[in-house]
């Protein structure tokens, strides 16, 4: 068995509280064809949206993730002093330096001096930042964990591309656990990437290698997808990774009593349905109302299904997606 998707032994996990934020905007479907000169039911046949919120220019991004914390706070009842870490799992930084988990906190009215640092794996990376605050709370290094992601997919959308620019939302959640009682835990994690099938989803600027100096244009600053070439490389891998998964966790599929899967797209949720045979009772689908948020698409149909009271007691959630690079991640949790 590879080293990389070797089964973990089960951590202590418990769920304490979830939260979400919205931008102010709304747009339908509907409003959407219009805006981009489309025939009436274009966009929700083409994308499966009925509506999204879309940030508007004064929109910002950290102060969002601040609000989702602020709201799972008061879900929770969590006094914010009780808040020993706080990790950022967002996709899309705020600016390349420093990190977007200072910037949250700048906002977050969190005490003086919290820790806080980035996990990026982007549309996965709260599944990331779930294991790494688990296996960090049972070392004993911290006490209670805040993960926040918040992105706002409609800064790099590019709107002349039909394919991508119809699917996405802006948004941000948070979820904050501890270590418990043992009574929830975590069962099993699987990551996998696949680097060779980069290129298949990417933003080219923002980092070392697209910038002033060693050359760029505009359109590195927008989101470039190969929509179907990603999603036969896909569909696959995400096949074998709930497989490896159940295997790691000797449960089966009948076994998990919820399914929370990245928000993707109208095919990739029929995917969900169909060829991994997950029925829909079991799936959180949020995909309609919120669109793909990138990264704040996982911990919010966590936190929609939380509100739903569809979270199971004492049964195994399963959490499961996939990312650029090409990442897939998924994770049982004993609720």
């Amino acid at each position: 068995m590879p080293a990389h998707s070797s089964p973990i032994a089960t951590l202590p996990l418990a769920l304490l509280a979830t939260g979400k934020a919205l931008p102010g905007q709304r747009i339908t479907a509907t409003e959407l064809d219009l805006k981009l000169g489309r025939p009436a039911g274009y966009t929700l046949a083409q994308s499966g949206i009925q509506s999204r919120h879309l940030a508007d220019t004064q929109d910002d991004q950290a102060w969002l993730a601040a609000q989702a914390l602020q709201d799972a706070l008061r879900q929770g009842g969590i006094p914010p002093a009780s808040i020993d870490l706080l990790i950022s799992a967002s996709a899309i930084p705020v600016q390349a330096l420093p990190c977007s988990a200072a910037h949250v906190l700048a906002q977050a009215n969190l005490p003086a001096g919290t820790p806080g640092f980035d996990i990026n794996a982007s549309c996965v990376g709260f599944i990331t930042a779930l294991h790494t605050a688990a296996a960090l709370l049972g070392s004993g290094a911290y006490r209670r964990i805040a993960i926040v992601c918040a992105d706002l997919a409609s800064r790099g959308v590019n709107w002349q591309d039909p394919k991508s620019s119809l699917i996405f939302g802006d948004g941000a959640a948070c979820v904050i656990v501890e270590k418990g009682n043992g009574m929830q835990r975590l069962l099993g994690f699987r990551q996998h990437t696949h680097p060779r099938h980069s290129a298949l989803c990417e933003i080219r600027a923002g980092g070392t290698r697209r910038n002033p100096r060693s050359g760029m244009n505009d359109a590195d600053f927008l989101f470039q997808m190969q929509g179907t070439r990603l999603f036969r490389q896909t569909a696959p891998l995400m096949q074998t990774l709930l497989a490896d998964l159940l295997s790691d966790t000797g449960l089966t599929l009948d076994d998990i009593a919820l399914v929370i899967p990245h928000q993707a797209s109208h095919l990739g949720m029929s995917h969900m349905r169909e060829r991994l045979g997950i029925a829909s009772s079991k799936l959180v689908d949020i995909y309609a109302t919120h669109g793909n948020q990138v990264a704040a698409s996982l911990p919010t149909a966590l936190h929609e299904a939380h509100l739903a009271g569809r979270l199971p007691q004492g049964e195994p959630a399963a959490l499961i997606g996939t990312g650029a690079g090409l990442t897939l991640a998924a994770l049982a949790w004993l609720l």
